[in-house]
């Protein structure tokens, strides 16, 4: 009997290998993000004070009851690259009838996501501009982008390709209008 040869793997099939077999330190946040792998450190108090408030809101005055994850693996389909990007987002939200996080593996499809919410870390530019482009070509309806530096909450809306059609912005301290099926506006004078 001959053995059968196997095709050698891309380069991208060996990242995506190597990425999903690592180990990170106690903490610590690994993600494949446009065909990088991007390592980051446990958050801050700040950093985990601002999603607090987000969830603690959305849960409570959403019109259409939500559920949410902290740190859920998405994995997101990219239009013209591989592998596909594994992004952890801070908050996940997705409507209670979904029932999206019962039984969902480390990574799972972020068909039926909401929102997703990111506070800037210590490479803010991924949390601006990488992965808003990440979770527009996946279709996520909204992303919620809590900007330390610039003291400002923006809620984008309306994916298209590689990024969003909508942009609202308000600095810390005014409310920040969310659309259906959140519908009520974000309070985010203890953003302060």
């Amino acid at each position: 009997m001959t053995a059968m040869a196997h095709e050698p793997l891309t380069q991208e099939e060996v990242l995506l290998e190597w990425f999903l077999a690592l180990d990170t330190p106690e903490g610590f946040r690994a993600e494949l993000v446009e065909g990088e792998i991007v390592v980051t450190p446990p958050p801050d108090g700040d950093h985990e004070k601002y999603i607090s408030r987000i969830v603690r809101q959305v849960i409570k005055r959403s019109k259409t009851e939500m559920d949410f994850s902290g740190n859920k693996g998405l994995r997101l389909k990219r239009a013209e690259a591989w592998p596909t990007d594994h992004v952890i987002p801070d908050a996940t939200f997705a409507a209670v009838e979904a029932d999206l996080f019962g039984g969902a593996h480390s990574w799972m499809p972020c068909d039926g996501v909401t929102m997703v919410l990111e506070v800037t870390s210590t490479k803010p530019k991924a949390d601006r501009e990488v992965k808003r482009r990440c979770y527009a070509r996946a279709g996520i309806p909204f992303h919620l982008l809590v900007d330390r530096d610039t003291a400002e909450v923006t809620l984008l809306g309306d994916p298209r390709q590689d990024d969003y059609s909508q942009r609202c912005t308000v600095p810390f301290g005014k409310p920040l209008p969310l659309p259906e099926p959140f519908g009520f506006d974000l309070d985010t004078s203890d953003f302060l």
